[in-house]
Formats: structure tokens, C-alpha cells, sequence
């Protein structure tokens, strides 16, 4: 076995030395949370990088989606995908209500917007699809579907940092979106989040939900929470947006040589890079075909661990199959076979900026070479 280990992912982190004066400066000033100025500047940055105007920090990426439910008053019924991490359909549990699973694309992982019509009921109040992978749902449909039945929408756009369609980011859509700034993601604060609105009124609101519900010292508007980012996590976020064009560069290098080496590889599908679509590269899926590829994906994520490459059955299982969701009607198997076929075929193979080529390469020759090594 090769010493080196390599993981699906290797955090973006800033440079120490320039980190130790902003934290000499935190110490200093002894202010740790409560909007300090790191977080001002923060948040406007982001919202000047990603292209918006309405940004609201948060100290991880599934308080976001809690807090948009509530901010949108969001009652009964939320359709959503079983193709996502558990966190989406988490947050619609905890503001309690009923998460509605339909099936997605079997080419791209995203829900399938000629499912979704068919899942409302008098009780749907809101969709949440998932950008997954960082590839942008078909948006255009989904509100048409929205506006024909009065339902907002919420996007997961975890892992879609950056990402635009014909030169306007993603983030515009739906009636709000959220990010997740996790160490795993293109660009992190190692933990953090973002919920995105489009007018001022909303983005009050929600600043006072994530703070307890405060709308001043003895004024309290709402059963907030406490969601805030707190200073050291916001300098550290400051300096890896400095680096995080660079980093999608590296990406971007790391997913054309996966690609030139796996398109003639039977039993192999990638997912490829959409006409009109500024991607971020968050991920590298690949899908196996047991019977073209000669080994199903759980062989083959052995064999890679076994030669010390860890990549990710991401999305394995189904959030549809857990305990606190398979008594649903929509999570029965049979409505959702496209769903759990992607789910038993993918692996997420290493991918980080700073991914080296003798790296590259000892993980395409265990997959080309079906594990042959």
C-alpha cells in the first residue's frame, strides 16, 4: 500500500502568516462575535464576489435553510430530492413539516421538474431542490411550476460557490438560496454558511432570526436562533476568498485530466461541463456500471481504499431510506428508481486544488486498470 493517503477532499486554507495579524487584531479589539467588523467586510465581499446583493452570513450551511423556511413562513409540504446530503431535508423536519421526495434526472443527479407537478398537493407550499454537484437545476421549469401553483423556492446551492449561467449567478433564483462554507467546499470558513435574498425587508428579517429574533437590545420580533459567524472564522474566510479563483483553476485542471483518461473506459459516465455554465468543479463523480465496468462501485471504492485513496459514495444512501423518512409515501423505492440508481453507482473521486499529477494518476490507474494495480 502507497503511504501517501488521499482523501476525497483537502481543505482550502489561507496563508498562517497572514492569518496571525487579523487573529493579533481579534485579540486586541477582544470583540470574538456579534457583527465585528471581519464580519462586515465579509459579508460584503461575498456578496460583491458571488454577484449579489442580499448576503446573510452564518456559522454553518444548515442553519440557512432552517431559517429560510422560516423566514418564508413556508407551512405543510416542501418537495424536495433524496439526492442530497441530509441536511436539506433535515431542515424542512425541524421547522416541522413534510418533506415530499420525487425523482431526479438520471443524467445529472437534479430533481426532475416533470416530477414535481405531480407532488403537489393543497398542502405544498414550497420546493427545495438541490444544484448538485454544483450543476444548476433547470430553474427556468421549476419556476414556471412555482408561479402556475404559488409555491416559493428555496435552492440548496451548497455546493454551487461561484457558479453562474450565461454570465449571471445562479444565486438570483428562486425566492432564496443557500451556501455552505464546510472545509469540504470549493471555498470555506471551515464552518460557515450563507442564506441569499433579494430585497432589504428579507434580509432584516432574517439577520434577526439568526440572532435570537433581537431587533434591538429589548426588542425581540421573532423566535430566532443563534446562528451568527463568529470573527475568527471570518478573517480566515476573508483570506481564502482571496485564493479561491485559483483554487477552481486547479479544479478545473484536475477534472480534464480526469476526463481525457476515463471517456473511453466501458462502464465509466462522467458528468461534463454545461454549455453556458461558469463551473466550479466541487466535486468529480463517476458512475459504475457493474455489468459494462466488470466490478460494481462498492468494489471498486475498496479497492481504491485499499491502495490509501479514500473517494465518496456521495450521494449513498438516499436520505429517502432513513429512519426518519422511509415511512414516507414519496420515499417508497418505486417512486424514486433513478434516484437510488445513481446512489448505488457513484463514487466522487479525490478532488482539491493542489492535487498533484502523481496523485492524478494512482487514482486513475486503480479505476482504468478496474483495480488491477
Amino acid at each position: 500500500m502507497e503511504n501517501n493517503r488521499i482523501n476525497v477532499i483537502s481543505p482550502l486554507i489561507p496563508n498562517l502568516e497572514e492569518f496571525i495579524p487579523m487573529l493579533r487584531d481579534i485579540w486586541d479589539s477582544k470583540w470574538l462575535t456579534n457583527n465585528g467588523h471581519y464580519h462586515q467586510e465579509l459579508e460584503k465581499a461575498l456578496a460583491e464576489y458571488l454577484g449579489v446583493q442580499y448576503l446573510s452570513l452564518f456559522t454553518n450551511g444548515t442553519l440557512p435553510l432552517i431559517t429560510a423556511l422560516q423566514a418564508l413562513r413556508i407551512t405543510g409540504e416542501v418537495i424536495t430530492t433524496p439526492y442530497s446530503f441530509v441536511a436539506t431535508t433535515h431542515a424542512i423536519w425541524w421547522n416541522g413539516l413534510k418533506p415530499v421526495f420525487v425523482d431526479v434526472e438520471e443524467e445529472t443527479g437534479l430533481i426532475d421538474p416533470e416530477k414535481i407537478e405531480a407532488a403537489i398537493t393543497p398542502k405544498t407550499s414550497a420546493i427545495m431542490p438541490v444544484h448538485v454537484y454544483g450543476n444548476p437545476c433547470n430553474m427556468e421549469r421549476i419556476q414556471e411550476i412555482a408561479d402556475i401553483y404559488g409555491l416559493k423556492v428555496i435552492y440548496d446551492a451548497a455546493h454551487a460557490f461561484g457558479v453562474k449561467v450565461n454570465g449571471k449567478p445562479i444565486l438570483e433564483n428562486g425566492d432564496m438560496s443557500t451556501l455552505s462554507f464546510h472545509a469540504t467546499k470549493v471555498y470555506n470558513t471551515v464552518e460557515g454558511g450563507a442564506l441569499i435574498c433579494h430585497d432589504a425587508a428579507t434580509k432584516k428579517r432574517i439577520d434577526y432570526l439568526k440572532n435570537f429574533g433581537f431587533a434591538g437590545e429589548t426588542t425581540v420580533v421573532a423566535p430566532g436562533i443563534n446562528s451568527k459567524i463568529d470573527e475568527v472564522r471570518a478573517a480566515y474566510g476573508l483570506l481564502n476568498l482571496k485564493q479561491v479563483d485559483a483554487a477552481i483553476a486547479s479544479r478545473k485542471s484536475t477534472a480534464e485530466k480526469y476526463r481525457a483518461a476515463l471517456k473511453d473506459v466501458p462502464g465509466i459516465r462522467m458528468l461534463h461541463d454545461i454549455e453556458g455554465v461558469h463551473h466550479n468543479y466541487a466535486y468529480f463523480p463517476i458512475f459504475v456500471d457493474e455489468k459494462e465496468y466488470g466490478m460494481n462501485r462498492d468494489a471498486l471504492y475498496e479497492k481504491l481504499k485499499e491502495h490509501n485513496i479514500y473517494g465518496r459514495r456521495y450521494f449513498y444512501p438516499l436520505i429517502s431510506t432513513f429512519s426518519a423518512y422511509k415511512g414516507l409515501e414519496s420515499a417508497r423505492p418505486e417512486n424514486l428508481s433513478i434516484a437510488h440508481k445513481l446512489a448505488d453507482q457513484v463514487i466522487c473521486l479525490p478532488m482539491y486544488a493542489g492535487l498533484n499529477d502523481d496523485d492524478v494518476s494512482r487514482v486513475l490507474e486503480i479505476v482504468c486498470k478496474k483495480g488491477v494495480a
